[in-house]
C-alpha cells in the first residue's frame, strides 16, 4: 500500500540495476560495491569492537572453554556467522553441545552470532571469536585457549562468478586456510573434521545423478579450490588417526522454521547471491527484476538444473557425520534431495511462495556454470540414515520468505 515500508522501498529502488543470476548471479557496478564494501568493513569493525568489549566481562566463561567437560562436545565452527554455519550452531547448541565460532565477519554477520548469544546465554554455552583463519598465528592461539573435541569447517568464499574473476581469493581462502585449520589440528590434538565441501567439486558430470564416486573434474576455481581441499584431508587421514567426513552439497536454500535464523546477505554481495536471496529482493522490489543467464543448456527447459537442499536438513547431515565419524577414516556424502529443479521452475515455486510477479529477462549464459546437477543421496541414507525432510520447494521458500519479510534489511 501507498506509505508503507514495501511500497517506499520499491520507490526507492525504480531506478537501481537490474540483478541478474543463471545460478544466478546479478550485476552491480564495480565502484559502487567497492565504496560500499568500505563502509560496511568500517560498521563491521566498529561494531566488533563493541561486541568485543561487552564480550570481555566474561572472563569466567571463557575459562570455561579451556576445560574439557564431562559428556559434552566442545565444537569449533568456522565460518559460524554465515548461512550455514549459523544454522550450525544453533543445532549443536540445541543438542546441548559447547559451541566456539570462529569468523572475520567478510561475509557473515554478526547480527546471527548475537541472535545465538540472546538463545543461549548461559556461561560455557557459546562464545564468538574474532579472527581470520589465513593468521596461522591466531589460529594456534584459538586452539590452544580451548579445549575443542571436533571442527566443522564452513568457512569459506563460496561464488563461482567470483571464483572465475578472482581466482587466486579462491585458492588462498579456500585451499590454504584449511591446511592452516588442519595443522592447528594436528597440533593440538583434535582429532574430529567435518569438512564442508560442495558438488562443485565434480563439475560438469556426462551422467546424473551423482554419485560419491562420479570423477571429480571442476571446471571453475571455487571447486578446483575445494577439490585441492579435500585432497590434503584425504591425504593427511591416510597416514593418522584423524576422523574425517567430507560432505559434498548442493544448492542450499530455507531457513530456521522457527524463524530465528535466516540468510542476509552484505548489500555489496548480493550480486553474488544464491537464488533464493535474488527472488526475495525481486519480490521485495529491492531490485526490479531478474536476469537469467543461460536458456540454451540441454535441459528440460534451457535453463540450469540445480538440486535444492533445505539448510535445516543440511545441518542435520553435518550432526549425522559428527556422530559417525571414526578414527583414521574419512567418509565422502552428497547431500541433497536427488531431484532436480530448473531455474524457470525455480522462479516460478518462488512467485508461489512470495505471492509477487516477479520480472524476469533471460540473457546468454555466465562462465563457469554447468548445465545440470542433482544428486544420488543414497549412500548418506545407508550409512548415516539421513535424508531431506523438506523437499516441497513452495513450502521451504516460503518460511525464508516469511523470515526475509520480517527482517527485511537482514540482522540489522
Amino acid at each position: 500500500m501507498p506509505g508503507s515500508p514495501d511500497a517506499r522501498r520499491r520507490n526507492q529502488n525504480r531506478n537501481s540495476p537490474t540483478w541478474s543470476f543463471s545460478g544466478m548471479d546479478y550485476g552491480l557496478s564495480r565502484a559502487r560495491s567497492h565504496m560500499v564494501a568500505k563502509v560496511v568493513a568500517a560498521a563491521s569493525f566498529t561494531a566488533v569492537c563493541m561486541f568485543l568489549l561487552r564480550q570481555s566481562s566474561s572472563t569466567r566463561s571463557q575459562d570455561l572453554f579451556s576445560k574439557q567437560k564431562d559428556g559434552v562436545k566442545h565444537v569449533l565452527v568456522t565460518g559460524g556467522a554465515g548461512f550455514i554455519g549459523s544454522h550450525a550452531a544453533l543445532r549443536l547448541l540445541q543438542d546441548g553441545r559447547r559451541v566456539t565460532i570462529v569468523d572475520n565477519l567478510s561475509r557473515g554477520n554478526l547480527g546471527a552470532i548475537e541472535t545465538l548469544q540472546r538463545l543461549f546465554p548461559e556461561p560455557g554455552r557459546l562464545q564468538f571469536v574474532y579472527a581470520d583463519l589465513g593468521d596461522s598465528k591466531a589460529v594456534h592461539n584459538l586452539f590452544a585457549k580451548n579445549a575443542i573435541d571436533a571442527v566443522m569447517h564452513f568457512a569459506a568464499v563460496a561464488y563461482v562468478g567470483e571464483s572465475m574473476a578472482e581466482p587466486l581469493r579462491y585458492y588462498h581462502n579456500i585451499t590454504a586456510n584449511t591446511l592452516t585449520v588442519l595443522k592447528a589440528m594436528v597440533s593440538h590434538e583434535v582429532k574430529v573434521l567435518i569438512y564442508s565441501s560442495t558438488c562443485a567439486t565434480y563439475g560438469e558430470p556426462e551422467k546424473m545423478p551423482i554419485t560419491e564416486v562420479t570423477p571429480q573434474v571442476p571446471i571453475n576455481p571455487y571447486g578446483k579450490s575445494k577439490k585441492m581441499a579435500e585432497d590434503i584431508i584425504l591425504d593427511y587421514v591416510g597416514t593418522s588417526d584423524l576422523a574425517a567426513m567430507i560432505l559434498r552439497y548442493f544448492n542450499v536454500i530455507g531457513s530456521d522454521p522457527e524463524g530465528r535464523l535466516g540468510e542476509a546477505p552484505r548489500p555489496e554481495l548480493r550480486h553474488h547471491g544464491r537464488i533464493s536471496g535474488a527472488c526475495f529482493d525481486a519480490a521485495l522490489g529491492v531490485i526490479p527484476g531478474l536476469q537469467v543467464k543461460g536458456t540454451d543448456y540441454d535441459t528440460k527447459d534451457g535453463t540450469c538444473v540445480r538440486d535444492y537442499i533445505h539448510v535445516t536438513d543440511l545441518v542435520d547431515a553435518h550432526v549425522k557425520a559428527l556422530d559417525h565419524a571414526l578414527p583414521g577414516k574419512v567418509g565422502i556424502y552428497n547431500v541433497g534431495t536427488g531431484k532436480g529443479v530448473s531455474v524457470k521452475e525455480f522462479v516460478e515455486a518462488c512467485k508461489a511462495a512470495t505471492g509477487a510477479n516477479i520480472n524476469i529477462t533471460y540473457l546468454d549464459r555466465r562462465p563457469g556454470d554447468y548445465a545440470e546437477v542433482y544428486s544420488d543421496p543414497s549412500k548418506i541414507y545407508q550409512e548415516l540414515n539421513w535424508s531431506a525432510k523438506h523437499t516441497d520447494l513452495k513450502n521451504s521458500l516460503s518460511t525464508a520468505w516469511k523470515w526475509r519479510r520480517a527482517n527485511p534489511d537482514g540482522y540489522q
